[in-house]
């Protein structure tokens, strides 16, 4: 039984993992990637997921395996990176979009109370305005010809490989 794939139906991070079973992050790593694990290791994974000890040693070959693993793991690793950095770039944007909110309203707050008649903070508004929905059509892709597919298309375009 694979390590990892129990680990994730679970929705567990290697340090959580780590963490129940009593092992380091660097066991179940070295585990996850094909390395052959003591007894004790295997008996305390197999208690946390609460299966049989012996469900867990009879894996097949793991030479044949452990490619597959590995290059499983390495995708997934990949994918979480993607998936991360996409996170972070919509968490810049609300964190951008949430400081135009707060300074645009202090601005009208403090034109409105200053000099009513003459309403100046429309200006600001507008231009950091334009700045927040380029950085949204950044973010959440809403121009098709600068989102990730047609930078891909772009890089194998330079490489010459075939689209």
């Amino acid at each position: 039984m694979n390590i990892q794939k129990l680990r994730l139906q679970r929705g567990w991070s290697q340090q959580q993992l780590a963490e129940l079973s009593g092992l380091s992050s660097r066991t179940i790593q070295r585990i996850e990637n094909g390395q052959p694990a003591s007894a004790e290791s295997l008996k305390s994974l197999a208690s946390v997921f609460e299966i049989d000890f012996t469900t867990l040693t009879s894996e097949p070959d793991m030479s044949a395996t452990a490619t597959a693993t590995a290059t499983a793991a390495t995708q997934a690793q990949q994918d979480e990176q993607l998936a991360l950095a996409r996170v972070r770039k919509i968490r810049g944007f609300y964190i951008h979009l949430t400081q135009y909110v707060v300074v645009i309203t202090v601005l009208a707050v403090i034109n409105l109370v200053t000099h009513p008649s003459k309403l100046w903070f429309f200006w600001p508004a507008l231009g950091w305005g334009i700045g927040v929905l380029a950085h949204a059509a950044a973010t959440f892709e809403f121009i098709p010809f600068f989102g990730a597919e047609w930078e891909r298309k772009q890089v194998e375009k330079q490489l010459g490989r075939p689209l």
